[in-house]
């Protein structure tokens, strides 16, 4: 795990080498079903029911969270690049960014919270999301990797590929 650097407390970053071509991650990036399955904050729960199965530029996406209570938070994703980058935000202007690579021997995936446009983004430093979210992204990319590695050895606990 590397992180990578930054000047501003409100753009942490954690990359990632996984052995699998870009597409099989990104697959699974732009599917909100399976955000449940990599999230490693604790915080995303599932999908809201009656969004996109797979997300493309623009494309609203609801998901059910819990943080010391339950609430329901609707996405929209502002960056699209077929197998290479996604990324989306709700209301609160930050964005949750993934770029990823191809590498010798897999891809490189990076991870971004990125808070700097949030005009109340002193507010975020003060609840200790800025503290958290390096290791809640660290988890989660390892919990990638653990998914998608599971995927290409056939199957097992998470695949989304019945049958395979």
């Amino acid at each position: 795990m590397t992180p990578s650097g930054s000047a501003s407390p409100y753009l942490i970053s954690r990359e990632r080498l996984i052995a699998a071509p870009p597409e099989r991650i990104f697959e699974v990036l732009a599917r909100p079903a399976l955000h449940s399955v990599i999230d490693g904050s604790g915080t995303v729960r599932g999908e809201q029911p009656n969004g996109p199965e797979r997300l493309s530029l623009g494309a609203k996406f609801g998901m059910e969270m819990t943080m010391g209570a339950r609430y329901k938070i609707l996405n929209r994703v502002i960056e699209f690049e077929e197998g290479r980058r996604i990324a989306w935000r709700h209301f609160s202007a930050h964005v949750w960014r993934y770029t990823l690579e191809p590498q010798d021997g897999g891809t490189l995936v990076r991870e971004e919270w990125d808070g700097r446009a949030v005009p109340w983004r002193l507010g975020f430093r003060l609840a200790g999301f800025t503290r958290r979210h390096p290791e809640s992204i660290e988890s989660t990319l390892r919990l990638l990797e653990q998914h998608v590695l599971e995927q290409s050895d056939g199957g097992g606990p998470g695949s989304d590929r019945p049958g395979t």
